[in-house]
C-alpha cells in the first residue's frame, strides 16, 4: 500500500512539475504582434506597431506619437526582456499626456526571432542611436532597465535626460544566478526555453563586457537619474551606488525605493510613474 501511495505521490509531483514547465515556457516567450497590442485595448491613445530594420536585422517597435512638441521617452528592456515590459507606461494617459513614447524589441528577443542575441553593449548602443536618429536631441529621454541601463548610458550623444531602473553597470557587483548553470551544463540545455539561452548567453558575457565601459560612465554630457530598489538581489543596488560615485552631484541622482526588488518596474509602478512626471513636468 505504501509503494502505491509513494508512486501516486511520485506521478502527481511529475506531472506538476511537467504543467509548470510548460506554463514558464508559454508565459515567457515573446509575444505575437497581436498579444502586444492586446494591452492598449482599453488606452485612450493606441501606439503603432511596426518592423524595422537595423543592420541587417528584423525588430519589432512600438510607437505612441502624441504631439511632435512633446518630447520622447524611449525604453530600453533588459535580459530577458520585450516591448512588453513598459506597457503599462506607454498606456497610461497621465503619461500620455506629457510625452510621446516608443519600445523596442532588441535583437534575440522578437517574437518568432531566428536571430541570437548580439551579446555587446556596442551594437546595443549603436542599434540605440539607430532609434532616436530621427528624434530631436533635447526633446529625448532614455529609459534603461536592467540590461537596459548600460545600453543607455553608453550613448554619448547629448539629450534631455536618461534614466536608468536597477541599471546593471558595475561587473564589480555582478552575480550570476545559479540558474544560469541549466544553460551551461550540456545534459540540460536541451530543458531550457530559448529565449531563455538567449538571456544566458547574454548575462554570461556581461561582466566581461561591462569592464570596456564601466570605467568611462562619467564621460557622458547628460544628466542622469537612477531609480533602484534596496532589495534588489538580481542587479544589486551597489550598482547604483558605485555609479553615483563616479558623478558630481548636479549631474547625478539617485533615488532608492525602500526594500524594492528586480521587479521595481511593475511592483513599484507608481513611484516610478510620478517620477517620470516629475522630469516631464
Amino acid at each position: 500500500m505504501l509503494k502505491k501511495v509513494l508512486k501516486i505521490i511520485g506521478i502527481i509531483i511529475l506531472l506538476i512539475f511537467i504543467g509548470l514547465y510548460f506554463a514558464f515556457r508559454i508565459f515567457t516567450a515573446p509575444k505575437s504582434d497581436a498579444k502586444i497590442l492586446e494591452a492598449y485595448q482599453n488606452s485612450r491613445l493606441k501606439p503603432v506597431l511596426t518592423n524595422e530594420t537595423y543592420n541587417g536585422f528584423n525588430y519589432r517597435k512600438l510607437s505612441l506619437v502624441v504631439n511632435d512638441s512633446l518630447p520622447t521617452m524611449v525604453f530600453v528592456h533588459g535580459t530577458i526582456g520585450s516591448i512588453n515590459d513598459f506597457s503599462k507606461y506607454i498606456s497610461n494617459s497621465d503619461l500620455q499626456a506629457k510625452c510621446n513614447m516608443v519600445a523596442y524589441d532588441r535583437i534575440g528577443y522578437n517574437y518568432n526571432d531566428e536571430n541570437h542575441v548580439q551579446e555587446s553593449i556596442n551594437f546595443e548602443r549603436n542599434m540605440l542611436k539607430d532609434v532616436i536618429k530621427d528624434l530631436p536631441s533635447d526633446k529625448t529621454i532614455l529609459v534603461g532597465y536592467s540590461y537596459g541601463g548600460p545600453i543607455a548610458l553608453a550613448v554619448k550623444k547629448k539629450v534631455k535626460e536618461i534614466i536608468l531602473l536597477a541599471p546593471a553597470v558595475h561587473s564589480s557587483v555582478e552575480p550570476m544566478p545559479w540558474m544560469v548553470n541549466f544553460y551551461k551544463w550540456k545534459l540540460t540545455r536541451w530543458l531550457v526555453p530559448r529565449i531563455w539561452k538567449e538571456a544566458s548567453k547574454e548575462k554570461l558575457s556581461h561582466k566581461k563586457d561591462l569592464k570596456l565601459f564601466e570605467s568611462d560612465w562619467e564621460n557622458t554630457p547628460n544628466k542622469i537619474i537612477s531609480i533602484h530598489g534596496s532589495g534588489d538581489w538580481i542587479v544589486p543596488y551597489e550598482n547604483s551606488k558605485l555609479l553615483e560615485d563616479q558623478f558630481p552631484e548636479d549631474q547625478f541622482k539617485l533615488i532608492t525605493i525602500d526594500k524594492a526588488n528586480h521587479g521595481l518596474v511593475w511592483s513599484n509602478f507608481d513611484a516610478i510613474k510620478s517620477q517620470f512626471l516629475k522630469i516631464l513636468n
